[in-house]
């Protein structure tokens, strides 16, 4: 009998090898050399039938097993026809429980045996039983070799059923003396789902995986952790969900429900063994985690992994880049735009740069007018770098630029400086657009900052292109659009495109459009319409949270959309207090105030609105707090300013100066404010200064004229 343990006999991977493989060596230690080495590359049966008599009668082996050996042999040479022909005589399904005996008997804990203790004859070897699991490993293959692939997974299978039900507890270290046969079962259970994912049967592969990782198959740490990432990969990407059998589920109500959540605990296991040193860092498990996350939205625990990487597996901007995209993406901006800072430090200035962190902070700057001047510094410096910058990036640059500069003069407390900047937002946002004609955030941002700049007719037609160039129905670009007609004072054109943007918009879309129309008819003297609009509005909203407070499941929205429909709500009753307001309702006012305040407190419109309730009836003391308390939220609220500034006026006196300064604050923060020049010209009226009070009242009157019915931005 050959010798199945033997370093050589079993390494059949690397298919095919030339004819004087290991097989052939086999039959020349048998005295076999002289006629093995004439045997043609493909043999007939009726040549089958004479190598098996003469492999019986020099090897003294049995029917199947000199069909193992002679399978071998042609599927090394590369002839799976032959190989297959062969071993389909090999009688697997009456061998497989003589196998399973086989193993059961000879694999029983080493324990003294007395001397009763004998193990039958009738029991095949262990050699035996290797030789013929690698048989149906290699028949397999064959299968795969040929296409077959369905036929080569039910193959493959019968090595983990012989093997499973001889040790339905695992393979322990020291199990199994036949280390070869640990090594083709070994192999078959990474082979299985393999097979049964090339033949397309995706549960079937999935719950082979499981079978790999269900028991302690001794598969060493780096085989195991292999076997764990292929798990994870195709549970993450095959798009075939399937639940753990009711044998798996040890872990109670925390046992994974869903296939992602299956696989990022996998993931996170394989990322544990990477930090204890048990296997070496794979970029594929990383790449894995970061899907897995990033679709469940734990972006905090993936920032927190790309920090547990060693120095040397990311390069330090790479790594702060990284960790920007994370925290940004879980709404933590200023954490992000910190990171992104160190980019652009000392610290790498003899580094190369790197651009797309680069751009991501001029991104993330341009949405916050306080950090404009950070963006203009990360978009400047991805123009520097001409020569490693792409188009693509530099027009990307050129467009937070722009918006950058637009965002600076908006917050500048120079005339001067504020005209320099207006200036070259539209230079940077021109020059973007000429780089970039398909993109759609270029022509927004174009007709955002000229309609801002009051260039009414150039915004209205950027806005049309932008409607045209944006496949789905975009709520700010109709938004945008109403705004500009209603600086142009077309009312009936900006209400007619919102009821045609109301029918196609999303549902946040469609309550921010509502209120828009609402403060529309506002401006047009149609109150009862417009509170009429509102009720519309607040009877959606509210029949929205119904069944998120009835139903778990249904209240899990996003936490930014919750956002944004509480401000639409509060800014509805916020409007609804100024309307009823105006017409004396006081009760009816401060029930509405009271509903904003009870949504948010800290709203600086609310107080604000409580102080225009408490100005109507003649309380300024009462008003003039509330203003305080309005600004004392936030101090450069304009509309509190200049509402402060109107009350001193009417108390008069020795307030006029007073009243003054407030004013002054309001046109430096807001040079378009059309009531703060009204209440200049009429303090300049009292004072005796008629020219003066007329050039106010003039610069109001126009300024009124081309005002939207609420701020742009």
């Amino acid at each position: 009998m050959l010798c199945a343990c033997s370093g050589e006999q079993f390494k059949f991977e690397d298919a095919p090898q030339s004819p004087e493989s290991l097989a052939t060596r086999d039959f020349s230690a048998g005295g076999l050399s002289s006629r093995t080495g004439d045997w043609e590359s493909k043999l007939e049966d009726a040549q089958v039938d004479e190598v098996e008599s003469t492999l019986k009668e020099a090897l003294s082996l049995n029917y199947e097993e000199a069909r193992a050996l002679l399978g071998r042999l042609e599927y090394q040479r590369g002839n799976f026809d032959a190989a297959l022909q062969v071993f389909q005589g090999i009688d697997i399904k009456g061998l497989t429980p003589k196998m399973t005996r086989a193993i059961v008997e000879r694999t029983r804990l080493r324990k003294p045996r007395s001397k009763g203790d004998i193990i039958p004859p009738s029991v095949m070897s262990m050699h035996s039983v290797s030789l013929l699991l690698e048989a149906i490993l290699l028949k397999a293959k064959s299968l795969a070799e040929l296409g077959h692939f369905r036929e080569a997974a039910k193959e493959c299978k019968i090595i983990l059923d012989v093997v499973e039900a001889a040790l339905p507890n695992g393979i322990h270290e020291g199990t199994v003396e036949d280390c070869k046969l640990e090594e083709i079962f070994h192999k078959a259970l990474e082979l299985l789902p393999n097979l049964w994912t090339k033949a397309g049967f995706l549960s079937e592969a999935i719950t082979a995986y499981r079978r790999a990782l269900a028991k302690p198959w001794n598969l060493g740490p780096l085989r195991l952790a292999s076997v764990q990432k292929d798990l994870a990969a195709t549970l993450l990407y095959s798009g075939v969900e399937t639940s753990l059998p009711p044998h798996l589920q040890v872990w109670g109500s925390n046992t994974p429900n869903a296939n992602i959540q299956e696989a990022i605990l996998l993931l996170l296991l394989l990322m544990q063994k990477v930090a204890y040193g048990e296997i070496k860092w794979d970029e594929d498990i990383m790449d894995h985690l970061t899907f897995a996350l990033s679709v469940t939205g734990q972006f905090e625990l993936l920032a927190s992994h790309v920090e547990q990487a060693l120095p040397g597996i990311y390069e330090r901007a790479e790594r702060w880049y990284l960790l920007a995209l994370c925290y940004a993406a879980a709404g933590q901006n200023e954490v992000a735009l910190n990171l992104l800072k160190k980019v652009s430090g000392q610290s790498e200035a003899k580094h190369k740069p790197n651009i797309p962190a680069l751009v991501f902070g001029a991104k993330l700057s341009s949405e916050d007018p306080k950090h404009a001047h950070y963006g203009i510094t990360f978009a400047r410096n991805v123009i520097d770098s001409v020569d490693q910058v792409k188009e693509h990036f530099k027009g990307q640059a050129h467009k937070f630029l722009g918006v950058c500069y637009g965002n600076a003069a908006r917050i500048s407390i120079s005339d001067s400086e504020r005209a320099l900047f207006q200036k070259d937002s539209l230079t940077f946002l021109n020059s973007a657009a000429l780089n970039m004609k398909e993109d759609p955030e270029v022509m927004f941002n174009l007709s955002l900052e000229n309609a801002v700049q009051r260039n009414l007719d150039v915004a209205f037609g950027n806005a049309m292109a932008y409607s045209n160039m944006v496949n789905e129905n975009s709520g700010r670009g109709w938004r945008l659009l109403a705004l500009i007609l209603s600086a142009d004072r077309r009312f009936k054109d900006a209400e007619t495109i919102l009821e045609f943007a109301i029918d196609e918009a999303g549902r946040l879309d469609q309550l921010e459009l509502l209120r828009l129309r609402a403060v529309l008819q506002i401006a047009q003297e149609r109150p009862k319409q417009a509170i009429e609009t509102y009720r519309i509005l607040l009877s959606m909203i509210q029949a929205q949270k119904e069944p998120q407070s009835n139903n778990s499941e249904n209240a899990k929205s996003s936490e930014s959309e919750n956002l944004v429909e509480r401000n639409i709500e509060m800014a509805a009753w916020q409007d609804l207090a100024t309307i009823y307001t105006k017409f004396g309702s006081w009760l009816d006012a401060e029930i509405c105030v009271n509903k904003a305040k009870s949504i948010e407190l800290y709203s600086p419109k609310s107080w604000h609105t409580t102080g225009l309730l408490f100005e109507a009836q003649s309380l300024y003391k009462e008003a003039l707090v509330s203003f305080s308390v309005s600004l004392s939220i936030e101090p450069d609220y304009v509309p509190s300013i200049v509402s402060t500034a109107a009350v001193l006026i009417q108390l008069g006196g020795q307030s006029l100066p007073i009243a003054r300064s407030f004013l002054m604050n309001a046109l430096r923060l807001d040079p378009t404010n059309h009531d703060a020049w009204m209440n200049l010209g009429l303090i300049a009226k009292r004072e005796g200064l008629f020219q003066q009070a007329a050039d106010y009242f003039q610069a109001a009157f126009e300024l009124k004229m081309s005002a939207p019915v609420e701020a742009f931005t």
